[in-house]
């Protein structure tokens, strides 16, 4: 009997049991709405304890992450991290080192100081402007080098600001064309100093104007005077005259480069007092790809890369080499196939004489004229005077 009272409490504890199971169900339900709730609001009759809110805040982010993607979190980059990543410094000058996919995107670029003599010829324009501006405008100028850097032709013609005149020039030289962009400040103020404007007051400004003959004029005439001192300024290192081919207004018709091309970029700054502007060249590299070479050599002062010693060893190591001299008797013109059909044991005749004249070469070229003798048991040539319009055959270099 006692087993059967013992079902019959069981039976009867039941219900209450499934009741139990019940409540515990709902308990973390409720738990779980009270932890969703956001952290500055406490549930009706509730106490805020110390610490309450950050808990909140942390069992709510571990609620969003297992609804999200089975606990899995993507971490959000800030503004900084995306700025460093894409090689970006809003604190950064131009002269800083790119980082990042700004060093990708300009790793194709070419440096300036690959060519140590460039930066020696645009530190003796700025001299060289300073003493022919001031002729010029019967003023007190001064033009300062500000900077010397590599871009892009196309990101430059997009960073000109307007209103300005570009001056495209071409090195004769050289083949190729250069740009000066001369920006509306000094445009202004050189119209002001040669036609007699007062002194000590900054010079007016037009806007919504297209530029006059008489202002295209003037600075046409200032370019002129910038140029020759460019020629001066590059005659140790190379001949190359530059003149003036056109003036536009519109950076789209001064288009003298594909826009992905480098180029170099001179910054010149010109103040006359209280006025002043801002001087620009650009040489794309392809203009100074044929004195390349030259600019590349290092430089001792103002010899500009010569040095005296080093000439002096090349030239005795020179005077030492030996070389190969070539006697030629005779040279008989042949067809491609009757060379290709010769046979071994076959006779080639040459029509020379014994007597006849025998020409020296080295490497190709002909040097001097000799006879054809014998000195002892060996076969000699006597020279006799020189080869005269010596010629370098097409293939010697």
């Amino acid at each position: 009997m006692s087993t059967g009272s013992d079902d019959v409490d069981m039976k009867e504890n039941s219900p209450a049991d499934g009741e139990g199971a019940a409540a515990a169900a709902e308990t973390p339900k409720a738990e779980e709405g009270a932890v969703a709730a956001p952290a500055g609001e406490q549930p009706a009759g509730a106490e805020a304890a110390p610490g309450d809110d950050a808990a909140a805040a942390e069992w709510g982010a571990m609620l969003d992450e297992k609804a999200e993607g089975g606990g899995t979190s993507e971490r959000v980059l800030n503004q900084d991290e995306i700025d460093n990543l894409l090689g970006f410094d809003a604190a950064g000058g131009d002269n800083q080192d790119r980082t990042g996919i700004q060093a990708i995107v300009n790793s194709a670029l070419v440096s300036y100081e690959r060519l140590p003599l460039l930066e020696i010829v645009f530190d003796r324009l700025v001299r060289l402007m300073t003493t022919s501006l001031r002729n010029f405008t019967s003023e007190t100028v001064e033009v300062s080098l500000d900077n010397i850097s590599s871009i892009r032709f196309g990101d430059y013609l997009n960073s000109i600001p307007l209103p300005a005149i570009l001056a495209v020039f071409r090195a004769e030289e050289l083949d190729n064309y250069g740009l000066i962009t001369v920006d509306s400040n000094l445009i202004y103020s050189i119209v002001d100093v040669l036609l007699g404007g007062r002194r000590g007051t900054a010079a007016m400004r037009v806007e919504g104007r297209p530029y006059t003959t008489i202002e295209r004029s003037l600075v046409q005439r200032m370019l002129e005077v910038v140029l020759d001192d460019l020629k001066v300024a590059f005659e140790p290192v190379a001949q190359v005259k530059f003149d003036l081919d056109r003036i536009e207004i519109n950076p789209r018709f001064a288009a003298i480069a594909r826009p992905a091309n480098a180029a170099v970029l001179v910054k010149l700054r010109v103040d006359m007092e209280d006025r002043g502007g801002r001087v620009e060249l650009l040489l794309p590299y392809a203009t100074l790809e044929p004195i390349r070479e030259l600019l590349l050599q290092m430089f001792m002062g103002e010899k500009f890369g010569r040095d005296s010693i080093w000439e002096g060893h090349l030239a005795t190591e020179l005077w030492r080499t030996n070389v190969d001299i070539e006697a030629v008797l005779d040279e008989l013109p042949m067809t491609l196939n009757a060379v290709m059909n010769l046979e071994v044991g076959q006779t080639l005749l040459l029509n020379v004489g014994p007597d006849a004249p025998i020409e020296l070469r080295c490497g190709g070229v002909g040097l001097l004229m000799g006879r054809m003798g014998r000195v002892g048991h060996q076969v000699a040539v006597r020279i006799e005077n020189t080869v005269k319009n010596r010629q370098m055959p097409v293939g010697a270099l």
